[in-house]
């Protein structure tokens, strides 16, 4: 198949080179140029301009930094400019009206779209093992799995255009909860007495378990490997967090929800970002307490 894949981040970069992995052909087009020299280096065709990466492919993905950036890069530069019929993949993590927006101008243009938001991090990105939360019609699904399954540990038909994201701002927002309240259990535990690898062999094996402390324990040296091993560099940083917990703030507001867990997150997030902590892994906020 040949895929036209856009944006070439943290994120898109490992993505992309699984797809070359699988057979697939890439066009690839990022604004940075060491982006792009890594894409090829990758196996990927580098394209200066996006109307040009999307010429004759049967599949475009995208990976982008917003929605504002994403409904610009199609409306400009996809949609008319792809070969008719071809199926478009944004895997953005981006507000749920600009992703139904997209999707209605590219299927009144005659194409397929599906939003295809992903959980999983750098690592999974480039170890092919994201999970995918899929907005779309059940054919638009169906065509979707085979340009996804090369970056997937697995893809869920979360419902109709839009789905994707709603289930990435609710699942983001739950974790950015469970992150804080893994941080404070732990501080908590040490602070009077108990030992943190202690608390995590309990907690870990009790009702406490959650994936923050099991699988990405934020403390450094004690339990599961993570950024925190590393002064929190590199995984999910926490600027992206708050625009993901800001997103679902949005839509909060908009639906009349009630969130006054995630409100407090989104709040603590806010500060540590003022603070200067926005390029650090989100399980920084460890070291706040």
């Amino acid at each position: 198949m040949k895929i036209a894949f856009i944006g070439l981040g943290n994120m898109g970069g490992g993505m992309a080179a699984n797809l070359v992995k699988a057979g697939h052909t890439v066009r690839a087009f990022d604004l940075a140029e060491e982006a792009l020299a890594r894409a090829k280096e990758n196996g990927c065709e580098p394209f200066s301009a996006v109307s040009e990466a999307v010429e004759g492919v049967d599949a475009v993905v995208s990976m982008l930094p917003n929605g504002q950036i994403v409904k610009s890069v199609y409306t400009a530069d996809v949609i008319g400019k792809a070969p008719a019929g071809a199926l478009f993949l944004d895997c953005s993590t981006i507000d749920v009206a600009t992703a139904r927006e997209v999707a209605e101008l590219a299927e009144n243009a005659g194409y397929v779209m599906v939003d295809a938001p992903v959980s999983g991090g750098i690592a999974a990105a480039n170890g092919g093992t994201l999970t995918f939360m899929v907005g779309g019609t059940d054919e638009a699904f169906a065509r979707a799995k085979d340009v996804l399954e090369p970056m997937a540990k697995a893809i869920i038909h979360a419902g109709a255009i839009g789905a994707g994201q709603v289930a990435k701002m609710c699942n983001n927002m739950l974790l950015a909860i469970h992150m804080i309240g893994t941080c404070e259990a732990l501080k908590l535990a040490e602070k009077n007495g108990l030992d943190m690898q202690m608390f995590y062999e309990i907690s870990s094996k009790a009702t406490g378990y959650n994936w923050s402390l099991n699988d990405y324990t934020p403390a450094p040296g004690v339990g599961a490997a993570s950024p925190a091993d590393n002064d929190y560099a590199g995984g999910f940083a926490a600027a992206l967090m708050l625009k993901d917990l800001r997103l679902a703030m949005g839509a909060a507001e908009q639906s009349g929800a009630n969130v006054a867990l995630g409100k407090h997150a989104a709040e603590i997030y806010e500060a540590f970002n003022e603070a200067g902590g926005g390029g650090k892994d989100f399980g920084a906020i460890f070291t706040t307490l």
